[in-house]
């Protein structure tokens, strides 16, 4: 069985034409209406027996029809960094994890899995960087995704993002069950300014070690449709019950 990865569609109902793509040959599935006019099929050249020609809009391809573009790897440290200076109106964020080993090594760790109550600081480099481009009216939004139980990782992020909304974040919480209806990738990954995606990329030790920059259109639209699913769905971090 083929693994088919759906693409879009030129249509407003979201039925036909559409383009998928085989996550594993590459091959690209276009379906829509048939083209069955005898003197149509005529002038097709190469048309065998058994092939179906059918009608897509030259929009459709072009829109998602993928190139070959491989991604840019950059590290995790300035280079990465640098994009959250230079993005224009939105970075959104789909975090799908269920541990970060850089969470451990700190402090606020300790005091979590001691059941303390967090002493998180309000000032250190990521929350001055949120507080100075959000004065600029840009965007920071997230969704988390959150197992049933939930995760250790994942009750500590929920508790840290009382801080971050505090510097000007909106983080909302969305199920994995519920994610994984709405075939959401379970990547972690950044998205800027609707253009340039940053898929990030980790060891076998759940440590951050750089990003994928991928600004292909085909590919950076199917982010964004991935965005506007779970953003609709998910539900505010103070309203969110972890089970």
């Amino acid at each position: 069985m083929r693994r088919l990865r759906f693409n879009g569609t030129g249509s407003g109902g979201a039925s036909c034409p559409g383009v998928h793509e085989d996550l594993d040959s590459g091959e690209i599935i276009v379906h829509g209406p048939p083209l069955t006019a005898p003197e149509d099929l005529d002038q097709l050249r190469h048309f065998d027996k058994g092939e179906v020609a059918v009608v897509v809009p030259r929009n459709t391809l072009v829109d998602f029809g993928p190139r070959d573009e491989s991604p840019r790897l950059v590290n995790a440290t300035d280079e990465f960094s640098r994009l959250f200076q230079t993005f224009e109106h939105t970075a959104w964020r789909l975090e799908t994890r269920r541990r970060y080993a850089s969470d451990e090594d700190t402090d606020t760790w300790a005091q979590f899995t001691a059941g303390e109550a967090v002493r998180w600081d309000y000032d250190d480099s990521w929350c001055r960087t949120v507080r100075a481009q959000t004065e600029q009216a840009k965007r920071f939004e997230r969704v988390r995704l959150v197992d049933t139980p939930a995760t250790q990782g994942q009750l500590y992020l929920l508790d840290n993002a009382v801080r971050n909304c505090a510097v000007g974040e909106d983080i909302r919480c969305l199920t994995r069950a519920e994610a994984e209806r709405l075939r959401l990738p379970a990547e972690d990954f950044w998205l800027f300014d609707s253009r340039l995606v940053a898929r990030l990329v980790f060891d076998d030790n759940d440590n951050l070690t750089g990003a994928e920059l991928i600004t292909e259109p085909a590919a950076v639209n199917r982010y964004c449709q991935v965005r506007d699913a779970a953003w609709h769905y998910a539900i505010p971090y103070d309203q969110f019950t972890p089970a």
